[in-house]
């Protein structure tokens, strides 16, 4: 393979400058804001503000409902990437496999990615809701009282299910191409020396596939943290009784709805420590048992 030499380095500068523009506009000036205004608080008109040190994250580790929403966010982002992960990589073994009308199932497959996330929210609403749901009124005639808008618990697997639908296709298309590279002849030795389908997945295909699956979790983390903001404003608006309402959408129910700007950036400062926080250790600890 040719090495690309450059003679100096202002060509290499000229060609990330762009993506070096868009970070900073987009990414390290935003974030830049949201930590300077987290020390501030604004007064009810927004004409003044006061510089406050930290006392907008003391009057938040001091709330009950911050709590709360940390404790929605821990279950839903675990429930979401589980769900997502493991559907997704069970619909990818089965397209790999040499089956009639594999071109159309994979297509039907990846369709739900082009879906916006308040859309796929409004459309399981649909589907679910209470009075005049399809599927609710399934499950009412199999004697489940059914209720998201009044039920918490049901609320909360009504967004789960709609998050994890949304994600799915993203997680097909990268496990589907990563099963694709995965060199034939590997698994046919394996089923030479007796090794049975669940051995040959577990033993070979795994290990192989665990820079991919490990990539996509990364991936997953990030999306339920932040991507899933519009299935939860579409479909409970963090209700009922807070039973949804996660981190990200507290920043939002706080900054926008309630006019506390100053809590609200501490808010998303604190989920932007926690986001980079969980990246580093997913790839400090997990990295260490993916096969390159």
């Amino acid at each position: 393979m040719r090495k690309v030499v450059f003679k100096g380095t202002l060509l290499p500068l000229l060609l990330i400058a762009p993506q070096i523009v868009i970070t900073v506009v987009f990414f390290y000036w935003p974030a830049s804001q949201a930590v300077w205004q987290s020390f501030l608080i604004q007064d009810a008109f927004g004409t003044t503000t006061e510089f406050v040190w930290l006392e907008n994250y003391q009057v938040l580790f001091k709330d009950p409902g911050y709590y709360n929403a940390m404790g929605v966010t821990a279950v839903f982002s675990i429930a979401v990437a589980v769900l997502s992960l493991g559907l997704a990589l069970l619909l990818a073994v089965m397209a790999d496999k040499q089956i009639k009308g594999a071109g159309f199932y994979k297509t039907m497959l990846m369709w739900p990615y082009a879906v916006a996330p308040a859309i796929a929210g409004v459309l399981w609403l649909f589907m679910f809701q209470p009075s005049l749901g399809v599927l609710a009124q399934v499950l009412r005639g199999w004697g489940l009282d059914w209720n998201p808008l009044l039920n918490g618990r049901h609320a909360m697997i009504l967004v789960i299910m709609a998050a994890a639908w949304k994600q799915i296709s993203y997680n097909f298309l990268f496990f589907l191409a990563g099963l694709q590279s995965i060199p034939k002849s590997l698994i046919e030795a394996a089923a030479i020396d007796g090794a049975g389908p669940r051995r040959r997945f577990w033993t070979v295909i795994f290990p192989l596939l665990s820079p991919t699956a490990f990539f996509l979790l990364v991936v997953n983390i990030v999306y339920v943290f932040f991507d899933t903001f519009g299935i939860i404003d579409a479909v409970t608006h963090g209700g009922p009784a807070k039973a949804t309402e996660t981190m990200v959408y507290k920043v939002f129910q706080d900054g926008r709805l309630g006019g506390d700007l100053g809590g609200s950036n501490a808010q998303s400062v604190i989920l932007m420590a926690l986001v980079i926080a969980l990246t580093a250790i997913q790839f400090k600890y997990i990295e260490r048992r993916v096969h390159y």
